[in-house]
């Protein structure tokens, strides 16, 4: 399944990893996997921020894209998220994730460090050289206080297997910006569910969706209707889905998903400290989201 944009594109869940008294649940993870499948969702990202990757040992890292593979099977694209602000161990973990058979890497920009854009353009460098699949920068200013410019992204994008990015700057005018600088190949999904059918009106090819965890049959046909050129029923479908894109960034990511989760039956809320469960406030908002959206009586 690797390559760049006919394959990385539509609604890519950034799936949560599940707990159960603070270890994985495997087999919540896997009956995840499966569901998606079911409800129509086109990849899957393990380990990345709402996989809550900066709580899990190194072991669990490794061993949650192992069974996120494990269980897609083939059957849909799998970016493995393995960034660091270490250069070397996010070359560790990207090594792990091609030997395990990802089909792509998603790394996020260094965050805490501060590198400046020759840092950075060093630090993606490096990981391209050290590895040999498919590579997607993940530019999230909000996270990692630093906003890798088009200009450093152009660099990139003329390294062979640096193939695309998920931005989350929620700049709606940052799509037409990259391509641009790094051209209409270059693949381009955005990290913002509110943003997702301006993304996709400016050149984008699909989201890395944190809505999807919730909502995965809603986000596969708004990317499907997209598309097939059917673009009101695209915003038709954003616009109900809208309150929910709201409400799970009511507090920090991936609680609020997970309570979503836990009220659908499909894993606890557990998340790991520093993050704790939503407020009572945040439920009674998120719950009321779910009902407009249709999800939930």
């Amino acid at each position: 399944m690797q390559g760049g944009m006919l394959v990385f594109r539509g609604s890519i869940v950034a799936l949560v990893t599940p707990f159960r008294n603070n270890a994985v649940d495997e087999k919540a993870l896997q009956d995840l996997v499966e569901w998606h499948i079911g409800e129509g969702t086109h990849g899957f990202v393990p380990t990345g921020t709402t996989g809550e990757s900066p709580t899990l040992s190194h072991a669990e890292h490794d061993r949650v894209i192992e069974l996120v593979i494990e269980a897609v099977a083939g059957r849909r694209p799998v970016i493995a998220g393995t960034g660091s602000n270490a250069t070397d161990e996010a070359i560790r973990l990207t090594r792990h994730a091609e030997r395990a058979g990802a089909d792509g890497a998603l790394i996020v920009t260094p965050y805490y460090n501060k590198p400046t854009q020759e840092g950075l353009f060093r630090h993606f460098e490096a990981i391209h050289d050290a590895t040999d699949i498919p590579i997607l920068i993940y530019n999230i200013p909000g996270r990692s206080v630093i906003d890798m410019t088009p200009a450093t992204m152009a660099r990139l994008a003329a390294l062979p297997r640096i193939v695309g990015v998920k931005d989350a700057s929620a700049d709606i005018t940052r799509p037409l910006a990259t391509s641009a600088a790094c051209g209409d190949d270059f693949c381009q999904l955005t990290g913002e569910d509110g943003t997702v059918v301006g993304f996709l009106a400016h050149g984008g090819q699909g989201c890395i969706s944190v809505t999807a965890n919730v909502a995965p049959a809603l986000c596969a046909q708004m990317h499907e209707a997209w598309r097939e050129g059917r673009c009101a029923d695209a915003l038709a479908i954003h616009r109900r889905l809208f309150a929910l894109h709201t409400a799970l960034f009511v507090e920090t990511n991936p609680a609020p998903a997970k309570h979503a989760l836990g009220v659908l039956g499909r894993c606890t809320d557990e998340v790991r400290l520093p993050l704790v469960k939503v407020s009572p406030d945040c439920a009674a908002r998120i719950d009321a989201a779910m009902r407009s959206a249709g999800l939930i009586n």
